[in-house]
């Protein structure tokens, strides 16, 4: 008769052995100690409560548990000859090792106030956050009326709502049963103790993954003005400034429309899929479709019952870092006019004075009053330099500022062009401009130039020294 040998792998065997033995190990034989710890997530059987200190024997990277010591109080009673069982499996995430005991006592009272403090998530969505900061990165996505281990308060800025003040409540590092760890702020949670045991909290249905409301979720959503601003390198710094937007929400259950004459908020729920990208806030007049990864279309009920749509996108750079960018922009086209000069002097129309903080004094411009200047201006104020021209008007000029005097409520325009002698400034009717594109130049243009001074200005206090000005 042929033998027949059969070989199997140390992987094949592992889990028979594990098997075979495992209980062997939880047995009383099982007295080297690791170390002690704390217990951060109640037991279920035996109903040990977090915040308990226990002997810690075995670390299993393979099933991802310790094996710990039961305390007398909590030890199940054994049945005629059944032994006693004083040790149970602890999944990694939900207990502490700390070390000696003295050492896991002492945790355990810091660890006491919130030793049995839990929270139940009161909004679907509602995000555990790497740091406690609402523009930290998200590690996880709570479902509606999940439960988390509360186990420090945490230091960090709270949340703003809709209306921009602070959201009440404070950050938790928290502790999800599955083991993700982070930081939620506490506005959509509501705090419950409980001393071990089973969790008396409603089944979850188990969630299904949607990384697509991930996407939208984790982008900001800026009007669509501002994706047309950014693809035409034309930033109104007025508009970027108010930081026009639209918010879901997931942090606080509140969900904001933040655009010119608009200002609204929805409080919702849950977010429910409708399938094809679209997305409904439950217990709100809104809802939500992603027309691609960077546009996000936004339809909710006016008052009158009227269905609006409006478009947001996902620019490419934070709105700060344009706000910056533009702010750079034009510093240093106002810092070519003042180094050319700073003052300028004409025959006809006086002097004109630029200082290093964008301000400027103009003098005998009484020949502007009131066709171009109001008899109302001070003669003195800012310079914006927030102006754009046309594609046909950019060849012509250099560019456009505006004269922000005090005593007007509107300011006063003029295209211009920098050459070796001077500045020359040719006036812009409002009518001329759409938005900060200055679309063309007057039908009747009114053009004067200043020579720039051949002797110095103390730009500090407005002092000339004695020296001669030609003009």
């Amino acid at each position: 008769m042929r033998k027949v040998y059969c070989f199997f792998s140390f992987s094949f065997w592992l889990p028979v052995l594990l098997g075979w033995f495992f209980p062997f190990f939880l047995g009383s034989c099982t007295n080297k100690l690791l170390g002690w710890g704390i217990l951060l997530w109640a037991a279920e059987d035996p109903a040990v409560p977090s915040g308990t200190v226990l002997p810690v024997y075995i670390r299993s990277n393979i099933n991802q548990h310790w094996v710990a010591g039961i305390p007398e109080e909590y030890q199940l009673q054994p049945n005629g000859s059944e032994p006693l069982i004083d040790k149970f499996e602890i999944p990694l995430a939900k207990l502490e090792l700390v070390g000696s005991k003295k050492a896991a006592q002492k945790r355990a009272e810091t660890f006491a106030d919130l030793a049995l403090t839990y929270g139940e998530t009161l909004q679907d969505g509602l995000p555990i956050r790497a740091e406690p900061d609402n523009s930290a990165r998200r590690t996880y996505r709570l479902r509606m009326g999940e439960v988390v281990k509360i186990l420090e308060e945490a230091q960090g800025a709270p949340p703003i709502s809709a209306s921009g003040e602070a959201l009440a409540g404070v950050w938790y590092k928290v502790l999800t049963e599955n083991g993700s760890a982070g930081y939620c702020f506490s506005y959509r949670l509501r705090l419950f103790e409980h001393k071990g045991g089973t969790l008396a909290i409603a089944p979850i249905e188990e969630e299904q993954d949607d990384p697509e409301l991930d996407q939208v979720l984790t982008k900001t959503w800026s009007p669509e003005s501002y994706g047309i601003m950014v693809n035409t390198n034309k930033l109104d710094l007025e508009e970027l400034s108010q930081h026009w937007r639209f918010s879901p929400g997931q942090d606080t259950g509140i969900a904001h429309i933040y655009v010119p004459a608009i200002n609204l908020t929805f409080g919702y729920t849950s977010i429910v899929s409708e399938g094809n990208r679209t997305w409904r806030f439950e217990g709100a007049p809104l809802q939500m479709r992603l027309r691609s990864d960077a546009t996000l279309e936004v339809q909710f009920t006016e008052n009158g019952g009227a269905l609006r749509t409006l478009l947001f996108v996902a620019l490419s750079s934070d709105v700060e870092d344009l706000i910056i960018q533009e702010t750079a922009r034009q510093e240093a086209l106002f810092k070519k006019v003042y180094d050319l000069g700073p003052m300028f002097n004409s025959n006809s129309y006086g002097s004109l004075l630029f200082t290093p903080d964008g301000r400027f004094s103009w003098t005998g411009y009484d020949f502007l009053v009131p066709l171009v200047i109001p008899e109302t201006g001070m003669g003195n104020g800012a310079v914006s330099m927030g102006l754009f021209l046309s594609s046909e008007l950019a060849s012509r000029y250099d560019g456009a500022f505006s004269f922000r005097l005090e005593g007007l409520i509107r300011p006063i325009h003029f295209l211009y062009t920098l050459d070796n002698q001077g500045l020359r400034i040719e006036y812009i009717p409002p009518g001329n401009l759409d938005g900060p594109i200055v679309t063309r130049q007057a039908s009747s243009p009114l053009v004067i130039y200043f020579y720039k001074a051949e002797r110095s200005v103390d730009i500090y206090t407005n002092t000339e020294e004695d020296t001669e000005m030609e003009l």
